[in-house]
């Protein structure tokens, strides 16, 4: 056993499936296929292993470095990452089930396509990571850090995207719907054909975000800041619902949630108008002559 404090097992296809036991030296870069990890490996290194098709099992991974590792087809089943280093790691088609990634930095990773329901990627900092097409439904992203990360065409059903850092984020044709989305920052970010049907954007920050051909039906815009926001159109906002504190640009308009009254709602750099002048009092009349 290394002093990692974890088991390996290597699995070799030739014929017959057949268990053997492999460890993972400090000097060895390539790990064989198919390997399986569970145990206690915390603050490990593993920085540039070739861990392809790796599993991880009921693993403690919490703060381990496996920078620049590639990780392409792992699976992560009920395992712990936390605080984990994960920059520049190439994670392109991994499946994570039940496993927790919270505070882990994924810096410049490569997340694409990967399957991960339902996973914990609290505080996490995504930073420039791609996520093109990853399955991630009901993901909890919760203050986490996605400027400039790429979640084009991914699916993002139900995900918690609360208090995130979304600056110049590209979520350009994902799948939104019913995202909660609140006091989030998105400024700069792409939503070009994203579906936000019944997502949730109470107070969030959307100054020069991109919304043409976005989906809105449903959508709570309350307190929500798209006065910067480019290719809005009144048709994406006619079945989403602000209130008064919404802010829009300047001549669009939305419904109060939760009633049938429109309001009109004004670019925030946009001064009121000055109220009309009072009418002039009328003349008083002469007093009729007294009758004779």
């Amino acid at each position: 056993m290394t002093r990692f404090g974890l088991a390996l097992s290597l699995f070799i296809l030739s014929g017959a499936l057949v268990a053997t036991p492999a460890r993972a030296m400090m000097g060895e870069k390539d790990i064989p296929r198919l390997v399986s990890f569970g145990g206690a490996c915390a603050k490990c290194d593993l920085s540039g292993r070739r861990l392809t098709n790796a599993r991880f099992s009921g693993a403690n991974f919490v703060g381990a470095t496996l920078a620049n590792a590639d990780l392409r087809g792992a699976t992560f089943m009920n395992s712990s990452f936390q605080a984990a280093r994960l920059t520049n790691a190439d994670l392109r088609g991994a499946e994570i089930i039940g496993s927790d990634f919270t505070a882990a930095d994924f810096t410049n990773a490569s997340l694409d396509g990967v399957e991960a329901p339902g996973a914990s990627f609290i505080r996490a900092n995504l930073t420039n990571a791609s996520a093109r097409g990853a399955e991630m439904p009901g993901v909890n992203l919760t203050s986490a850090n996605l400027s400039a990360a790429r979640f084009t065409g991914a699916e993002l059903v139900g995900a918690q995207l609360v208090k995130v850092d979304g600056r110049g984020a590209d979520f350009a044709d994902a799948e939104l719907t019913g995202a909660v989305m609140v006091s989030g920052r998105f400024d700069r970010a792409s939503f070009r054909g994203a579906d936000l049907d019944h997502a949730v954007l109470t107070g969030a920050s959307f100054d020069g975000a991109d919304f043409r051909g976005a989906s809105l039906d449903g959508a709570i815009l309350a307190g929500a800041n798209l006065a910067g926001a480019r290719n809005l159109r009144q048709s994406q906002l006619d079945d989403a619902c602000g209130d008064d504190r919404t802010r829009l640009p300047a001549g669009l308009k939305i419904k109060a949630c939760g009633g049938r009254r429109m309001i009109i709602v004004r670019d925030a750099m946009t001064p009121p108008e000055p109220p009309a002048p009072p009418a002039a009092a009328a003349p008083p009349r002469p007093p009729k002559p007294a009758p004779r």
